[in-house]
Order: C-alpha cells, then sequence, then structure tokens
C-alpha cells in the first residue's frame, strides 16, 4: 500500500492519517515525542505494511515482477494498488476523490509544526504535482515510477513496470479489489485495538 491507501485506511481522524502518511521515515521508537493520534497512525501504518507484505495476494501480484525488479517488485505493486484504489474510488467512498485529497492536503498545512523534516520536505512537490490525484491515471502512475527509478539513479528501473500493468492490468486490478476488501477488516480492526 502506497500513500493513497495508508491515509485511506486511517479513517477520519486527521492526525491518524498524518501519522500513517510519514510513518515511514521514523523509525523503531523514535515516534514517542508526537501527539498520541499520530502515534496510532505510525503504528497503523507499520502494521499496514506488515499485513500486506506478507499476504498471498500481494505476493501473487509481486511474483509477477520479481525477475525483472527484484527487491523492487514490492513498491511497485503498493503504487499500483493505489492506482485502483484511485480509479476505483467512488467504489469506496462518497466523498470525491478530489475533495478526500485537498483535505489531507489541508491537514498537512494546519499541522505543519508537528511533520517530521522528511514530510515538510516532501509536501511542496506533493501538492504542487498532485500525486495522490494522479494515481488515477496509468500515465500518473508512469510518472511517479519514473521518479522513484531516479532516486534509484535508474537502478531500480521502475520507469518501465507500466508494461506490466498494461500487460496484466485486469490480473493487478483483480487481486488488489480481493486484498483491499481484506485489509479494510483488518486495518479497522487494529486501529480500534490501538
Amino acid at each position: 500500500m502506497n500513500f493513497l491507501a495508508h491515509i485511506y485506511l486511517s479513517g477520519e481522524n486527521d492526525l491518524i492519517k498524518i501519522g500513517n502518511f510519514m510513518a515511514d521515515g521514523i523509525r523503531g521508537k523514535h515516534f514517542e515525542h508526537f501527539p498520541q493520534d499520530v502515534q496510532r497512525g505510525i503504528l497503523l501504518h507499520r502494521f499496514i505494511d506488515t499485513y500486506t507484505d506478507s499476504h498471498d495476494i500481494f505476493r501473487k501480484s509481486t511474483k509477477r515482477l520479481h525477475d525483472r525488479y527484484h527487491h523492487y517488485s514490492g513498491v511497485i505493486v503498493d503504487i499500483v494498488y493505489d492506482h485502483f484504489l484511485a480509479k476505483n474510488w467512488s467504489n469506496y467512498s462518497e466523498e470525491k476523490l478530489e475533495s478526500f485529497i485537498n483535505r489531507f492536503y489541508n491537514s498537512l498545512h494546519e499541522n505543519y509544526g508537528i511533520l517530521t523534516e522528511k514530510t515538510q520536505g516532501l509536501m511542496p512537490y506533493m501538492i504542487e504535482r498532485n500525486w495522490l490525484l494522479s494515481y488515477r491515471t496509468t500515465e500518473g502512475i508512469h510518472q511517479i515510477l519514473t521518479q522513484m527509478d531516479r532516486r534509484s539513479k535508474n537502478i531500480s528501473k521502475m520507469q518501465f513496470a507500466i508494461e506490466e500493468l498494461n500487460e496484466f492490468y485486469d490480473d493487478f486490478e483483480e487481486e488488489f479489489t480481493l486484498f483491499f476488501e481484506e485489509i479494510k477488516v483488518q486495518a479497522k480492526a487494529k486501529l480500534i485495538s490501538l
């Protein structure tokens, strides 16, 4: 799961969404100085990642990519799954995707002081290029994969994964749909327990 799914799976609490969004850059117990709900978001993020990485459906999706992209396969599938969430948004929310995204961007501005430096640095590019909305199209996914490939100094070759997305589009979408029904239930239960 990438940014959009993590935010969606956080429920309605803005601070939980923020914690879930910025959790990748926070290691170990370095989250304990954040407000309680941000901490819950960070722990939820870790749960989602662990659950996702070990799930048979997600692993089936990554296996399709492994020979070409090796350990980057999981990152690619995270982004691909966000594409299907954005594309099929009306199946998961009554709120328009644009409205959901804008509310999240506003909450980042309103809570700027509690964001990590990494998140503060990422925020202007993310909002200016509207990454979350760009997930809705395969062109947007290709741009995201290309940007990530550049960050890996083109070692990952992720920009070429659009080829597999197009070739196996229906398979990826079916796998996402099945998996997302399960992760929604699991994330909701985990959030209640935190």
